[in-house]
């Protein structure tokens, strides 16, 4: 009976044993964050007396077992470790301290037991998120997308809105000591009125960051109220807003506004604003009240900020006093009320050329008509003068003339 039940044991392992061998356990995926940790998943049937082997490309990681056994290197011994308490639970996942490049890979698990022998492997990637992308205006009127620590080595897009083609900009990318990636790459810009947004993507496409900036010129009237406008690209949704103004290159903060506790904090308290029924719905446009010429005078930032995106419209206010405002200028126009009246003078200078071809047309008309029917009353009087002042026409005959008494004769002969 004990050799029986023996020889079924031996039989159940080598079963197992064969099972192990044809089913193959596919690789497991893991993405590590940079110089965070992170855990290598390793099943295995438990028997006791395992012994439990880590490798990475065949270089010793981790040795775990009661007799002891090969040490593996000393960098690995201080930043490996197995969880003790899993292991009579059939787990033995790999635990790794502060990740970082060099750590990437296939990973081996060898687990060595009265079971026979189990093996899986985990490949690991390392990646270094994106944390910011922000965008910056040179004095030559360029502008930069800037960005740094990302691994792998992000793909960086430009476009505009509306869209613009034949953009060309210039990318310099580049690893640190430690093998991360920053990027910076400029844009030459065209007219003002574009919105330029440079997209930045991962590698492994887990994220996609868009940052977008926006130039304007706006023109105030000391004294009057002027709305700034800036508005949210759509579907932004848990954002933070905040306003900047500069004279110089220091820019101070005006305001700030967050849409998840609607909460503002304003630092020109009485002399801007916002409209928070407006904010709600990306309506972020700043009230300046009752704004003087040279205080308020300046370059105004309104910036989005959202998950994965930020938004940044830029506005050179000009706040001029009365006495500088032309006498037909009495409310403060933008750039686009600007381009909308200069519309509207070309479309009148189109309707008055328009009317002044057919009113000189309808003239020259009349004009032609007058002098024809001149010309046909001159013609009808000259045919009836030229009648009457022509000679009468004598008629000639061969007979020569007759005198008296050849007419007496004639007149006595044709009564007879």
């Amino acid at each position: 009976m004990i050799m029986v039940k023996a020889l079924v044991q031996a039989c159940l392992r080598l079963l197992w044993i064969l099972t192990l061998a044809k089913c193959k356990i596919p690789d497991a995926h893991v993405t590590c964050l940079f110089s965070e940790d992170c855990v290598l998943p390793c099943n295995f049937k438990p028997s006791g007396n395992e012994i439990i082997r880590w490798y990475l490309h065949e270089v010793l990681l981790l040795s775990q077992s009661q007799q002891g056994g090969d040490q593996p290197p000393q960098d690995h011994r201080t930043r490996t470790y197995l969880i003790q308490d899993q292991l009579s639970r059939g787990i033995a996942s790999l635990h790794l301290r502060q990740c970082g490049i060099k750590d990437r890979g296939r990973y081996r698990c060898l687990v060595n037991s009265t079971l026979g022998q189990q093996k899986s492997f985990v490949i690991m990637k390392v990646e270094a998120p994106i944390k910011m992308v922000t965008m910056e205006k040179s004095m030559n009127r360029e502008i930069q997308c800037l960005s740094k620590d990302i691994f792998p080595a992000p793909r960086v897009q430009w476009s505009t809105l509306p869209p613009k083609d034949n953009l060309r900009p210039i990318t310099h990318m580049g690893p640190n000591t430690e093998g991360l990636y920053s990027f910076q790459s400029t844009l030459r810009m065209f007219e003002n009125t574009l919105t330029y947004i440079c997209t930045v993507n991962s590698t492994y496409g887990s994220q996609s960051w868009r940052s977008s900036l926006q130039e304007r010129g706006l023109i105030g009237e000391a004294g009057q109220e002027l709305s700034i406008p800036c508005i949210a690209p759509q579907n932004l949704q848990n954002f933070s807003l905040t306003w900047t103004f500069s004279r110089t290159n220091d820019p101070t903060v005006i305001l700030s506004y967050d849409s998840r506790t609607r909460r503002t904090s304003n630092l020109w308290v009485g002399r801007a604003g916002l409209k928070l029924d407006q904010v709600l719905m990306g309506d972020g446009s700043l009230f300046l009240h009752n704004p003087e010429s040279r205080e308020q005078t300046g370059t105004y930032t309104c910036t989005f900020t959202g998950f994965q995106s930020r938004h940044v419209v830029q506005t050179q206010v000009n706040i001029r006093s009365r006495s500088q405002l032309p006498v037909t200028e009495k409310m403060p126009k933008t750039t686009d009320q600007a381009e909308r009246t200069g519309e509207s003078h070309f479309q009148m200078l189109v309707i008055v050329v328009v009317v002044a071809v057919v009113v000189a047309a309808v003239i020259t008309a009349l004009l032609l008509y007058r002098k024809l029917r001149a010309n046909q009353r001159q013609a009808g009087g000259t045919t009836v003068e030229d009648t009457e002042m022509q000679p009468t026409e004598t008629i000639k005959t061969d007979d020569s003339p007759m005198d008296n008494c050849q007419l007496t004769e004639y007149h006595n002969n044709s009564y007879n």
